[in-house]
């Protein structure tokens, strides 16, 4: 704390907190994951200014993609440059109080939920969802 009191911090922000949500992903994709550059759609960018009109513009963005490579390929090892990353879907985490920017083909907890059944309780559902996932995708 001294030393961000002090004024001797060298801390520099990716981007300024009043920079529109496309940008602020835009940037994360070029600094961070040294992409050329983003892509979405229409309906990507229109759910962006909803947030922002909500008065969300403000909020961090977190991007959730392949954990295998910088881009949105799975296959493409390590830490490619010059390739495009895909948006294809934004969700806005209001309690929190960040959006989240999915990017390339990427399975979240939420997508799990079409391959449970019903249960009585949360926690068995969960159970049933891990064990489904698990077996579509060939964990043992």
């Amino acid at each position: 704390m001294k030393i961000c009191d002090s004024g001797r911090s060298k801390l520099k922000l990716l981007y300024p907190d009043d920079m529109p949500l496309y940008e602020k992903i835009r940037t994360i994709a070029r600094e961070i994951y040294r992409a050329k550059d983003i892509s979405a759609d229409k309906a990507v960018k229109d759910q962006l200014a909803a947030f922002e009109a909500l008065g969300y513009g403000k909020a961090p963005v977190c991007i959730a993609k392949t954990q295998y490579s910088f881009s949105t390929n799975p296959d493409s090892k390590g830490a490619p440059t010059d390739h495009t990353i895909n948006v294809r879907e934004v969700r806005l985490s209001a309690g929190a109080e960040f959006v989240v920017a999915i990017c390339g083909e990427i399975m979240t907890i939420r997508d799990c939920r079409k391959y449970r059944r019903r249960m009585p309780s949360t926690s068995a559902r969960m159970v049933r969802s891990w064990a489904v996932l698990r077996e579509k995708i060939g964990w043992s």
